[in-house]
C-alpha cells in the first residue's frame, strides 16, 4: 500500500502542486512570524545586554509613599551618594547619570524622532565609556552638545553644525562638538539621543547637583552580587535601591520578550488564517483526487485490502505532500524573516544588528504544522472513501449524495448559524471587554455555521446570476449549471475567499466606523481652533500659555492642567482651566445644570459623578496635593468623551496648591480661525520649537486615526497571503474539474462549441464562484463590523455604524478579478483538450 501511495503521488504531481503551493505558503507564513521575531528579540537583548557593559550595580532613588496619598516625595540621589559609591570596598569607579526629553530639529526645523523616543543626557567626563566617539570631543559647557551617529546619518549633520534643540523652555542652539555610538533602544526604534555636559544635563533637565542614577562599576575580583551588598551597607537606608546588571539585562529581556509575544501572536493569528484556508483547498484536492479513483480504490478493495489500508494510503499521500510543503515552506519562511527584517529598516524602524535566529522549535514547528494539517484534511475523504462497497464504486452510484446527509448537514448548518448569530447579538449588549470572548466565539460558530450551509446557499445565489450569464449564450448557461452541479465543491472553492473577505470587509466597517466618531469627537467636543501640547505628550511649561496669552489674533486660550487629589478616599485627577475661556473652547453637552467653572465651582464628566453619585448642586471635599482640604460645588454634569472628561475647576481656584504646575495641553481660539498661515504664526510666537506641537482638529483626530490606518493597512497586507491561497484553491478547483469534465468537453467541441466558448465557459464559472464566495464574506464582514462597533460605541459616544460602500464594490471586484485570473491556466487548458482523446477518456 505504501509502494501505492507513492505510486499515485507521482502521478498526480500536477494535481498536487496547488495544495502543495498552499500548505507552503501557510507553513512560510508561520516559519517566517517565528523566525522574524525571534531574530528581532535576540538583536535587542544582545544591544541591552551591552548597554550593560559599563555598570554593574545601579542605584536608583527609592520612591516613598506618603501614607497613601498619591503624591510622594522622590528623594534625589546627590553628590554626596555618588561619592560614597565610589569609594565602597570592590567599586572601580561610579558615574553620575541624568537624563530627560531632548528634541532635536532636523535642518529644516521638524522634529527628529517619535517624540517620546528623543532624549537627553550627561557625557560623563572627557571620555564616557558608555558613548564611544566616532568623531569629534566631548561637549563642555552649555553651548555644546554631541549626538548619536544615527541622528547625525538621518539629518545630515556632522561636527561643528549648530542644531536647534528643546528641553523644558526655549529653544537652544549649541554646536555639535561630538558623534557617538550607542546601543540605547530609543536610538535603535528611531529615536535620537543628545548628550550634555553634566553641569549643564542638570541645570537643563532641573535636576540641580543631583542625579537620576548612579551606576557603579566593580573592581577585579569583585562580583555584582558583592558590590550590591557593600553599596546597600553604605548608602542611606530607605533612600536608595540598589540593582545588579544581571538583573537589570534579566528585566530588560523579558520586557522585549513579552512585547514581542504580541507581535507574534498577531502574526500567527494570520499565518493560522492562511493555514484554515489552506485547510479547505486540501480537502478539496483530496475529495476530487478520490472520486477520480474510485474505480481503481474498489478494485483494491475487491483483491482484498481492508478499509483501514484504503483510508492508510490516501493519508501516506498526504503525509508525502505535506512534508514537501513544509521542507519548502521553512526555506521560504527563513526568507520571509529576513526579509521582514530588512523591511523594518526601510520603514524607519532601526534595528540592531545580529544574525537570523533559526530554532529547533522554528523548524519542528513548520513541520508539525505542515504534515499535520495535510493528513488531517485529507482524513475525511480517505475515510469516505473507504466506505464505498466495491461493488457500487465500480458502477458509480455512490456518487450522489442521499437526501438524509443532506438534510443532516442542512439542519447542523441551520443550528450552528443561529447559535452563531445569537451569541454575537448577545455579546453587543455586553459591557467592553466582557462581550470579546463571546463575541468571537460566536463569530467562530457562525463561520462555520455559514461554511457547512453554502452548498445550500450556493444555488439560489449562483441562480440570481443566471439572467446575467445569458447574455453569453450556450457558454453562459453551462458555467452556471457547471456552477451548481457539485455544490460542495463550489462551496469549498469560495468558502476559503469568503473567510479572506469577511476579515477584511470587518476591519474596513471598524475603521471606517471609528475615523468617523473621532472626527465628530475633535469637532463636538472641541470648538478651540488649534491644541497645544509637547511632542512626548509630557507636561508643558507655563510659560508657554504666557507667551501664547500675548500672541496677537488670539482671542481665547486655556491651559489643562492636571492635579492629583483624594475625594471620598480615593484618588481623582482635577483639571485646572481658565475658567473665563474654557466655555468659548469646548462644545460639551451638558445634561444637567450651568456650565461655570469659578470659584469653588466646578463641572464634572457623566461617568466620574455617577460613580461618586454627584449632580447638578452637590458638595464634595476634594485634598489638594499640599494637604489642605476645600468644598466644591458641581454647578453641571456634562457627557465626557475621550479627549475631555473628569473635574474641571478654575486654574486661579487650584495654582495656590500646586508647587510645580505644568500643562499638558492648551486649547486656542483666533480670530482668523484655523490655516496653515495662523498655525505658522503660532509656531513662530514659540520659537518654532520642535518639541512642541500645534494641532488643528484635523490634526488631531488624524494623529489618533494614524494607529487605525497603520493597523488596516498591516491587516490587509497580512490578509492578502489568505486571499492568494484561495486563489490557489479556486485554480486547483477549476483545473481538476477540467480533467473531470473531459469527455464531456470533448463532446461539446464535437457538437459544435469553439476553443473561445470552451475558455468562456471556465471563466465564467470560476467568476461565479468567486463572486458568491465574495458575497458571502462581505455580507459576514459588514455583520462582524457592525457587531464589534457596538462594543467600541458602549465606550465612545460619537461611534456610529460606517458602511463604506465604495471599498466594498472594491472588494467584490476584487473577488471577480480573483476569479478571472484563476481561471486563465484551466480556460487554456480546457480549449486545448484534443475532442478525440477527451472523447475516449473515462
Amino acid at each position: 500500500m505504501f509502494r501505492t501511495a507513492l505510486r499515485n503521488v507521482l502521478a498526480h504531481k500536477a494535481r498536487l502542486l496547488m495544495t502543495v503551493l498552499a500548505v507552503m505558503l501557510g507553513v512560510a507564513f508561520v516559519s517566517g512570524t517565528l523566525v522574524f521575531t525571534n531574530t528581532i528579540s535576540n538583536a535587542f537583548q544582545n544591544s541591552s545586554a551591552k548597554g550593560f557593559d559599563q555598570v554593574d550595580v545601579a542605584v536608583k532613588a527609592k520612591y516613598q509613599d506618603d501614607k497613601g496619598d498619591t503624591v510622594g516625595k522622590t528623594p534625589e540621589l546627590t553628590q554626596a551618594m555618588l561619592d560614597t559609591s565610589a569609594k565602597v570596598p570592590g567599586a572601580a569607579s561610579a558615574t553620575g547619570v541624568v537624563n530627560g526629553f531632548t528634541a532635536i530639529a532636523d535642518k529644516t526645523g521638524k522634529l527628529i524622532g517619535g517624540g517620546f523616543q528623543s532624549q537627553g543626557g550627561n557625557y560623563w567626563g572627557s571620555k564616557d565609556a558608555r558613548y564611544p566617539l566616532t568623531s569629534g570631543t566631548a561637549p563642555h559647557g552649555s553651548s555644546q552638545v554631541a549626538i548619536d551617529s544615527e541622528t547625525a546619518k538621518r539629518a545630515g549633520y556632522k561636527v561643528g553644525d549648530t542644531v536647534r534643540i528643546s528641553v523644558d523652555g526655549p529653544v537652544l542652539t549649541p554646536k555639535i562638538t561630538g558623534i557617538f555610538t550607542t546601543d540605547d533602544g530609543n536610538v535603535a526604534a528611531g529615536g535620537s539621543l543628545a548628550l550634555f555636559d553634566t553641569a549643564t544635563a542638570q541645570k537643563l533637565f532641573g535636576k540641580a547637583g543631583t542625579y537620576d542614577e548612579i551606576d557603579v562599576k566593580a573592581a577585579a575580583g569583585t562580583s555584582q552580587a558583592a558590590l550590591k551588598t557593600q553599596l546597600d551597607s553604605a548608602l542611606p537606608k530607605g533612600l536608595t535601591e540598589t540593582t545588579t546588571a544581571k538583573k537589570l539585562a534579566d528585566d530588560q529581556a523579558e520586557t522585549i520578550a513579552s512585547s514581542m509575544s504580541g507581535l507574534k501572536s498577531g502574526l500567527l493569528v494570520f499565518a493560522g488564517i492562511a493555514l484554515f484556508v489552506g485547510t479547505f483547498i486540501i480537502a478539496n484536492t483530496f475529495t476530487m483526487l478520490v472520486a477520480q479513483r474510485t474505480k481503481e480504490l474498489a478494485l483494491l478493495r475487491a483483491v482484498g485490502a481492508s478499509r483501514r489500508q484504503v483510508t492508510r494510503s490516501v493519508l501516506l499521500e498526504a503525509f508525502v505532500v505535506g512534508a514537501v510543503a513544509a521542507v519548502a515552506g521553512l526555506v521560504a519562511g527563513i526568507g520571509i524573516g529576513a526579509g521582514l527584517r530588512a523591511l523594518m529598516g526601510t520603514i524607519g524602524a532601526t534595528v540592531p544588528d545580529g544574525p537570523l535566529i533559526i530554532t529547533s522549535g522554528t523548524v519542528l514547528s513548520a513541520l508539525a504544522v505542515g504534515i499535520l494539517i495535510t493528513m488531517l484534511a485529507a482524513w475525511l475523504p480517505g475515510r469516505r472513501a473507504a466506505k464505498i462497497p466495491p461493488v457500487a464504486a465500480m458502477s458509480s452510484v455512490h456518487a450522489t449524495a442521499t437526501t438524509k446527509s443532506l438534510v443532516l448537514r442542512n439542519t447542523l448548518g441551520a443550528l450552528f448559524s443561529g447559535a452563531g448569530i445569537a451569541v454575537v447579538i448577545a455579546a453587543t449588549t455586553m459591557n467592553g471587554s466582557d462581550g470579546q470572548a463571546p463575541m468571537g466565539f460566536g463569530a467562530v460558530l457562525l463561520i462555520i455555521g455559514v461554511f457547512i450551509l453554502t452548498p445550500l446557499l450556493s444555488r439560489p445565489l449562483i441562480a440570481a446570476s443566471a439572467p446575467v450569464l445569458r447574455i453569453f449564450g450556450i457558454s453562459g448557461k453551462l458555467a452556471r449549471q457547471n456552477s451548481v452541479r457539485n455544490p460542495r465543491r463550489t462551496a469549498a472553492t469560495a468558502s476559503a475567499l469568503m473567510i479572506g473577505l469577511t476579515l477584511i470587509t470587518g476591519m474596513t466597517v471598524m475603521a471606517g466606523s471609528l475615523q468617523q466618531a473621532i472626527d465628530k469627537m475633535a469637532s463636538s467636543a472641541i470648538s478651540a481652533d488649534y491644541i497645544v501640547s509637547m511632542a512626548n505628550g509630557n507636561q508643558l511649561s507655563p510659560d508657554v500659555d504666557k507667551t501664547l496669552t500675548t500672541t496677537s489674533g488670539i482671542t481665547a486660550s486655556s491651559p489643562l492642567r492636571n492635579a492629583p487629589s483624594r475625594i471620598d478616599g480615593t484618588s481623582e485627577f482635577l483639571t485646572g482651566v481658565n475658567g473665563s475661556a474654557i466655555g468659548k473652547l469646548t462644545d460639551l453637552k451638558v445634561d444637567s445644570g450651568t456650565f461655570k467653572v469659578a470659584g469653588t465651582q466646578v463641572v464634572v464628566d457623566d461617568d466620574t459623578a455617577k460613580s461618586h453619585g454627584w449632580k447638578a448642586g452637590s458638595t464634595f471635599t476634594t485634598h489638594y496635593e499640599d494637604g489642605k482640604a476645600q468644598q466644591l460645588t458641581v454647578s453641571a454634569v456634562y457627557e465626557g468623551n475621550a479627549l475631555i472628561q473628569g473635574i474641571m475647576l478654575d486654574n486661579a481656584t487650584l495654582a495656590p496648591h500646586q508647587t510645580d504646575p505644568a500643562d499638558m495641553q492648551i486649547l486656542v481660539k483666533t480670530a482668523d480661525g484655523a490655516s496653515s498661515s495662523t498655525k505658522d504664526r503660532l509656531e513662530k510666537a514659540l520659537g518654532s520649537n520642535p518639541a512642541v506641537k500645534v494641532q488643528d482638529k484635523k490634526d488631531l483626530s488624524d494623529s489618533i486615526a494614524q494607529v487605525f490606518t497603520l493597523i488596516l493597512n498591516m491587516v490587509y497586507g497580512l490578509l492578502a497571503m489568505a486571499v492568494i491561497v484561495a486563489v490557489l484553491g479556486v485554480i486547483n478547483t477549476l483545473a481538476m474539474s477540467v480533467f473531470e469534465r473531459s469527455q464531456e468537453i470533448g463532446m461539446l467541441r464535437a457538437i459544435g462549441l469553439d476553443r473561445k466558448g470552451i475558455k468562456r465557459m471556465v471563466r465564467l464559472e470560476s467568476l461565479v464562484i468567486s463572486l458568491f464566495g465574495g458575497v458571502l464574506g462581505i455580507g459576514l464582514g459588514v455583520f462582524f463590523g457592525w457587531a464589534a462597533g457596538e462594543l467600541i460605541g458602549a465606550k465612545m459616544a460619537t461611534y456610529a455604524l460606517v458602511i463604506p460602500w465604495a471599498r466594498m464594490a472594491l472588494f467584490l471586484l476584487l473577488a471577480g478579478t480573483v476569479g478571472v485570473l484563476a481561471a486563465l491556466w484551466p480556460a487554456r487548458r480546457a480549449a486545448k483538450l484534443n475532442m478525440l482523446s477527451a472523447i475516449k477518456s473515462e
